[in-house]
């Protein structure tokens, strides 16, 4: 069993940790509003005052926070990680961010004798519940195989892709898929519509067929139902859409899809709807 920091409690972070405590792990969390973390402080983990507070004597940190400017804060600040970090230490970053802050994080991490893998995931708030995320890593092998059994116990797809940033960089994979795979969901489903046909049955017929897909099956019932509540945060999205962006700028790759969901999702945000899930894009079809 590990002594584990937890750091962010939200929508992801809260049940991941609630499965390493199920697990058997004493873990000990930090989030900025503590109204988050109390479901697990009622169920016997410690409370943080910071982020340096609680990675203090772990054996392993993990941190699931919003942007990158919070991983770096996390990490980095005043009150961060590596303030009370200890050698042999293994810190694991499950937030999809910048693959250059991750290999930052890696060779921070190195020179105090710990080691880091960035681990962002994928499946959002029922994978999280479910304990299904698939979990891309990047980072050192033994470090990898030491928290095997950790990750295995909030996700059951998890592949080490190579050294610090693999992971980060996978991610990026992933959403430049959901990007424009959603852009094809809710054009479909809009089409259906206009065309006077019952969506419901619309869904039922294609879903099954080679247009199949996760979001298909997962959020475009939800978007028929008007339910637009977040699996995942529309201006996490976007955070992750700009990143790919400004990664393929600099490999010489232009991504004009991933650009045109960009704007929309931009669009989407300045109407309100920053704070909804990723889904709310079927307004725009509606």
């Amino acid at each position: 069993m590990k002594t584990i920091a937890f750091i962010g409690a939200g929508v992801m972070g809260g049940p991941m940790a609630g499965h390493l405590m199920k697990a058997g792990h004493s873990l000990t969390v930090y989030t900025r509003t503590r109204e988050k973390a109390e479901a697990l402080i009622g169920k016997g983990a410690k409370w943080a005052a910071s982020p340096s507070e609680a990675a203090d004597g772990a054996d392993v940190v993990m941190t699931m926070v919003g942007y990158p400017k919070d991983v770096e804060e996390v990490y980095f600040g005043e009150q961060g990680i590596f303030q009370t970090v200890r050698s042999g230490t293994i810190l694991i970053d499950f937030t999809t961010s910048s693959p250059k802050l991750a290999v930052r994080i890696a060779e921070e991490a190195e020179s105090r004798g710990c080691a880091a893998i960035d681990a962002p995931v994928s499946g959002g708030d029922v994978g999280a519940r479910n304990g299904t995320l698939s979990i891309m890593c990047g980072g050192q092998e033994n470090a990898f195989r030491e928290i095997l059994p950790l990750l295995e116990a909030v996700g059951h797809n998890i592949v080490l892709h190579g050294p610090a940033g693999s992971g980060q960089h996978v991610k990026m994979s992933n959403q430049i898929v959901i990007a424009t795979s959603m852009i094809g969901v809710c054009e479909s489903l809009g089409y259906a519509v206009r065309a006077g046909l019952d969506p419901e049955r619309v869904l039922k017929s294609i879903s099954a067929g080679a247009a199949g897909s996760w979001t298909l099956s997962n959020l475009a019932p939800r978007m028929l139902k008007g339910d637009f509540e977040p699996g995942f945060f529309i201006k996490h999205f976007l955070k992750d859409l700009r990143i790919a962006l400004d990664e393929s700028k600099s490999m010489g790759l232009e991504l004009p899809g991933v650009a045109l969901a960009e704007t929309m999702y931009s669009a989407l945000a300045e109407t309100g709807s920053e704070n909804e899930g990723t889904q709310a894009l079927y307004k725009v079809y509606r």
